[in-house]
């Protein structure tokens, strides 16, 4: 038998979907910014391996001489994306979904079963209530990863008024790269998110535009037969 059963809530579906144009937003915006110092790749010995990103990227985009345009999206965007993550946070926190979403001691180790059966090497499906093992440290690191882009988003925007915070983060050019590592972690984890949303399936995507799913339960029957009434038995109270 079907069942509707509530899954996620109202305030956690709007944080979710607010955030994916925010960030997408925050990404294109960041590159208008990194154009102005185009500084990073992977080189050795003065030979190029590898450069984010190569020139037809920018040209093929308009990205070019575009940096004051970059920066007023940017920090226009930093605040819709500060204040809806902190929106999120403060509801895991006072509604005590954290208890949810927060890993225990298990959760690495069956996270690599729930990689296991991804991959369809492991048929057997690895322990789930609201989220699995892998679902619970990768929503966790997420968050992280948020509180981590505005700290050095900020001690990059303003090194010298926010000079403890740019110590903290290792100095304005260490921030910049931790900043800019951060923003490939978000696109990796949103292409992957992605696909695990289709080999999840409809229900799943379901429960997230509108907070429930449709489960199937077994109805348990009373194995003991139905023994009837005698006319005496229905009497017995009578005078």
């Amino acid at each position: 038998m079907k069942v509707i059963k509530e899954k996620h809530s109202l305030l956690m579906r709007w944080t979710h979907w607010v955030n994916f144009p925010v960030l997408a937003v925050m990404i294109w915006s960041g590159l208008f910014i990194y154009w102005a110092n185009d500084a990073y790749g992977i080189s050795i010995f003065g030979f190029s391996f590898i450069k984010f990103f190569p020139e037809w990227f920018y040209d093929y985009f308009h990205i070019s001489g575009r940096l004051a345009e970059g920066m007023a999206f940017h920090f226009l965007f930093m605040w819709f994306f500060f204040i809806n993550g902190l929106l999120y946070i403060l509801y895991t926190v006072f509604s005590g979904a954290w208890r949810e979403l927060l890993p225990n001691k298990h959760s690495f180790k069956e996270a690599w079963l729930v990689l296991l059966h991804d991959f369809h090497i492991r048929k057997t499906i690895p322990p789930q209530k609201k989220y699995n093992a892998a679902q619970r440290i990768v929503y966790t690191a997420i968050i992280f990863m948020g509180i981590g882009s505005v700290a050095t988003g900020l001690a990059i925007y303003k090194p010298v008024q926010f000079y403890w915070l740019c110590w903290l983060c290792g100095g304005y050019h260490f921030a910049r790269i931790l900043h800019f590592a951060l923003t490939i972690g978000y696109v990796l984890f949103f292409l992957i998110h992605i696909i695990q949303v289709v080999i999840a399936g409809w229900n799943n995507f379901r429960a997230v535009v509108a907070g429930f799913e449709v489960v199937e339960e077994q109805v348990k029957f009373n194995p003991e037969p139905l023994i009837p009434q005698k006319p005496e038995d229905k009497d017995e109270n009578k005078p």
